[in-house]
This record gives structure tokens, sequence and C-alpha cells, in this order.
């Protein structure tokens, strides 16, 4: 029997809603409750919400939320806590005969509540001493290097991403093993089914382009002036977020607004294709158009399926996208 539901897919394709709405109707159809754990990197952040998306508490609806405002903006964000600490939830609800729902687009994140996954220690000097290295030579060579010690990882990592070049590179250092032995496998800790979400990509970058617009009038700038009070500036992870970073060189006059809107939401469609990327390289996870008729029914059908144990099949779908209009073509007809 499954002991945690999974909401998956790229940004702003409707997750935490539908979340929400499987939580809610968890109890009427199989006789017990459920609470979201969510599985947002940067909602863990206390404080960023408007950038987030993050439901606010009418939109929860009543839903128990776990795992939100739980880091300040100053802090780093340690997956490895992040693990521990969900996992924990996880086991909570199941005492008190809960189903949690995960929701994220944060893929390691995902995988590190879902699967067995090790996270190796770090060690404050290699680790200082790969950034100086970093900073002196730049991310190509560092990258260059990797990819000699682990061309897997070297694969899976962008040239320009430094902060996971030094990550990978000390791994190795620290554990004799190639960074890739460490990554998630598709072998699951936990009993779970996987509901993706997608849409067709012009459809999902409109809607990325209306969140942003809706972030800066809903006061992400203000939002991120506060949180530059509290260290926003000082948090390696934080402040390189989607919108805070772009937020924050608005501030200093480096971007002008638009220029700021147009960068977020240029960066956050890119994030948005890697995001799918991940989550379509796991064949376990069962995907749902973000429009699709009945959408929660179908979701619930899933849910349902999995608690009386039957058997899936790589690849079996929950609707039949042969009939499945977009919504796009649906509005052309």
């Amino acid at each position: 029997m499954i002991k945690v539901i999974a909401v998956v897919g790229p940004t702003a394709v409707g997750k935490s809603d539908l979340a929400v709405e499987v939580a809610l109707r968890l109890e009427e159809r199989t006789g017990r409750r459920g609470e979201v754990i969510n599985a947002d990197s940067m909602q863990l952040y206390r404080g960023m919400d408007i950038g987030t998306a993050k439901l606010t508490e009418e939109e929860r609806r009543g839903v128990p939320h776990h795992l939100l405002d739980v880091w300040e903006v100053s802090e780093p964000a340690d997956v490895a806590s992040y693990q521990a600490m969900a996992r924990d939830r996880v086991e909570e609800c199941a005492d008190r005969d809960v189903i949690p729902v995960l929701v994220g687009g944060s893929g390691l994140y995902v995988r590190a509540v879902l699967d067995h996954l090790e996270f190796p220690g770090t060690d404050p000097g290699v680790r200082a001493r790969l950034e100086a290295e970093l900073g002196d030579v730049g991310p190509g060579v560092m990258h260059a290097r990797l990819a000699e010690a682990d061309p897997a990882a070297a694969r899976a990592i962008l040239p320009g991403n430094g902060r996971r070049i030094v990550r990978a590179l000390e791994v190795i250092e620290l554990t004799g093993r190639p960074f890739t032995a460490t990554l998630p496998d598709h072998t699951p800790f936990y009993p779970c089914t996987q509901i993706g979400l997608s849409a067709p990509r012009p459809e999902l970058d409109e809607r990325i382009d209306t969140r942003v617009d809706r972030m800066w009038e809903r006061g992400l700038l203000e939002e991120v002036r506060e949180l530059d009070r509290r260290g926003l500036r000082e948090g390696r992870t934080a402040s390189r977020a989607l919108g805070y970073a772009q937020a924050l060189a608005q501030l200093d006059g480096e971007l002008g607004e638009e220029e700021a809107r147009a960068a977020t939401a240029q960066a956050t469609r890119r994030f948005a294709r890697r995001q799918e990327s991940w989550f379509r390289r796991d064949p376990r996870v069962r995907w749902l158009p973000y429009d699709a008729p009945d959408l929660v029914e179908h979701a619930l059908t899933q849910v349902e399926r999995a608690l009386a144990g039957a058997a899936e099949e790589p690849g079996d779908a929950l609707v039949d996208v042969t009939t499945w209009v977009p919504a796009s073509q649906r509005a052309a007809e």
C-alpha cells in the first residue's frame, strides 16, 4: 500500500492547487485524510512568499501544510536536512493514518524523500578551497576537471553552475567515488504514487509570463526590500532564487522594472524545461495534462488504484492523450 502521494512537474503548472484538492477529497474517497508536505526548496524560506507563489492560508483551504517557512533567508539550502525533516513528517502522518501529499518542482528534494538517496557530508576546508579556486579560474576550468573525474556528472551539470560543480568535486574528493554514485536511481524508499502535471510549452510559457507579472503587481519588490534587511544577500541560496535575484538587481539600479520582469520570465522558462526533463526521466510518474477535464477525478483514480495495490506499467496514462485537446487548441475551435 502506498505511503506517499507526490504531485510533481514544472513551475506554474498548477501543482499546489491540485495537491490541495487531492488532500481535501481523499477522506471522502478513501476514508483517510490528506495533508501536504512542501518539496519546493524556495518555499522553505520564511518571507519568500510572493516570488515562490506560496499558497496563502485561505488558498490552503484548511489543509495542513508542512515544511513551509522553515529557514531564514540568510541560511544556505540543505537537502540532507530537508530529507530528515520531510521523512519525519511522513512518518508522523502515517502514525495518525494520514496520507501525505508531497508537492513541488524541486526534483532533488522530491527524490530525497521518495528514493534511497545518500547525502555525503561536507568538509568546510575542502569546500572553501574549491570555492576559492572557482573564484580564481572560473566554472569552465572546474567543469573540465569534473569531466575528467566523472564524465557522467559533467554531462548532468551545466558548465556555468559553479555551485554544483564545486559540490560534485567535493563529494569525489571526500568519498573517493564518482559524484553520480550518490545520485538517485529510482529505487523507492517509500511506496508511492507520483502524478505529474504537464502543459504544452507555449501554454506553460504564457502561464509563467502571467505569474511573473503578478509577482511584481503583488509587491515582490517590497517583499525583497524587507528580506534584504533580514539578510537576503548573505544567503547563498535564497539570494539567487528566480525573481529575487532580479528584484535585488532592480533595487540596486542595475535593471529597470521591465528588464527585471523579462529576465525573471526568461530564467523561469529555462528552469521549467529543466524541471520537466528531470521528472520525465522517472518512468514511475503518471502524467496528466494540467487542464484535463476532471483533473482531480483522474488524480484520485490513480491514488485509489495505488492504494488498492494495482500493478502499474511504465507509461500507464491517466488520460487518453489521443482524445485530449489542449486549451490553446480548444480556444481556437
